[in-house]
């Protein structure tokens, strides 16, 4: 084991992220009772899921193809050629129904919620007071007074309800029995379309429309933690249909190769997504990740946080960068990283010194290179700027050296359908700051 790193300058923290370089973990993990198993559990257990992990206090698959039989790779190539689901129904759902949801969600959420129209859905984040990311999830807007959030991972309907504990809001807070199947993968709308017909194609990105899949009530959406193209289906009362949506969408899979799959972390990656816990936490601001539009100068009404977001804001804009790192994305040398990291790699500046860590890397088949998200201190942020990695042994060409890094453009590759990041950039505009 090392020490942690306090050479990391990490002063904006109070609790930082942990460098603590352990490496793996082998033990098993044990099922009990306090972790939930969600309702397709015992479905990805058929599927051949060999790995999990816990997300949202329940029992997550991630794997299902074997390392002897060429692990997450495998699974990438399905995704990226065919179409593919995922087990997700750890994106817990909160609902917030009555007549007050959308002054409520529009005081908790940075964006403005007055702009989703019902039966439309946005990705969004939530902030306390201090302006730290406490999540990211997709929100969907199924009804005037009516929003589910699909959080993350984090306890967020704790803090949701504690927000209205006075009860100044006239709504209901509570999770509910909705668990979501992600279909992704370039032959994910024909699969959809032989699913629940052809009106799945009119569905814009982010839109909603009511479906029966299986027999069963579900709400569909095209989003999906991948660049690709890509649906979730929300099946309802999921506790008691969850068989029901599952077969029928195998079924229905069979003419075009579906395979069950892991979240793809390794194509997140590449599209620019984050993953909370991970590349961004209560602590980190917006404007550190690359989140700037996330935080309108347009919106008037208040939300929590906003007053130190805009202060954050005037820092930047006056050429005051608040924050010792921002995270970058990176290209690296080694080995290929064909699996999770179980730790932050430490990142050295040209010198040797350790100011960095990578928060999320993998290989990416396209472009023939290693490439990671990572924090690094804001002056070595610019795009070509020259860094080293440290890696672990099994993926170092020569076991203690550190290898080349050059900070790079983020998306990393480019997604079917593009981020806030990629549309500004080919109007030839910044949105970050």
């Amino acid at each position: 084991m090392h020490p942690n790193i306090p050479s990391i300058d990490q002063s904006d923290r109070h609790v930082p992220y942990n460098l603590r370089q352990s490496g793996p973990t082998p033990v098993e993990m044990l099922i009990s009772t306090r972790i939930r198993k969600s309702p397709y559990w015992h479905l990805s257990m058929e599927e051949g899921c060999w790995r999990a992990t816990t997300y949202n206090r329940m029992y997550h698959p991630r794997g299902y193809v074997r390392p002897e039989d060429g692990g997450a790779m495998v699974e990438y190539e399905a995704l990226v050629n065919r179409v593919t689901m995922w087990n997700v129904a750890v994106e817990r759902q909160i609902r917030i129904k009555g007549p007050d949801a959308e002054t409520f969600v529009n005081f908790i959420i940075t964006r403005d919620a007055t702009r989703i129209k019902p039966m439309h859905a946005k990705y969004v984040i939530l902030c306390n007071q201090k302006g730290g990311i406490l999540n990211d999830p997709i929100l969907l807007r199924l009804s005037e007074t009516e929003f589910w959030i699909s959080i993350s991972d984090s306890d967020l309907m704790f803090w949701v309800q504690g927000v209205n504990v006075f009860g100044n809001y006239d709504v209901e807070i509570d999770e509910i029995d909705v668990c979501p199947l992600q279909i992704q993968g370039p032959l994910s709308e024909n699969l959809m379309a032989s699913l629940v017909g052809e009106r799945v194609r009119e569905i814009p990105y982010y839109g909603l429309m009511e479906a029966e899949v299986g027999g069963v009530s579900c709400i569909i959406s095209q989003t999906g933690f991948t660049g690709e193209k890509g649906y979730e289906i929300f099946t309802k009362d999921a506790s008691i249909h969850a068989e029901k949506v599952w077969y029928a969408v195998k079924e229905a899979g069979v003419e075009f190769g579906l395979m069950v799959i892991a979240p793809a972390h390794h194509r997140r990656i590449a599209a620019g997504i984050l993953s909370w816990g991970q590349d961004l936490d209560f602590e980190t601001s917006p404007f550190q990740v690359n989140l700037a539009y996330q935080v309108p100068k347009k919106k008037k009404a208040d939300y929590i946080g906003k007053e130190v977001l805009e202060n954050q804001r005037r820092e930047i804009e006056n050429g005051n960068y608040p924050f010792p790192l921002k995270q970058v994305g990176i290209k690296f040398g080694g080995k290929p990283v064909v699996d999770y990291a179980n730790d932050f790699w430490l990142i050295q500046d040209p010198a040797g010194k350790r100011v960095g860590y990578v928060t999320s890397p993998w290989y990416s088949p396209e472009l023939g290179v290693n490439i990671a998200l990572s924090f690094v201190p804001f002056e070595l942020s610019s795009i070509n700027q020259t860094l080293k990695v440290e890696l672990p042994e099994i993926y170092s060409e020569v076991i203690g050296e550190p290898v080349e890094a050059t900070v790079c453009e983020v998306p990393f590759r480019e997604s079917v359908n593009p981020s806030a990041r990629e549309v500004a950039k080919s109007k030839g505009e910044q949105y970050t700051i």
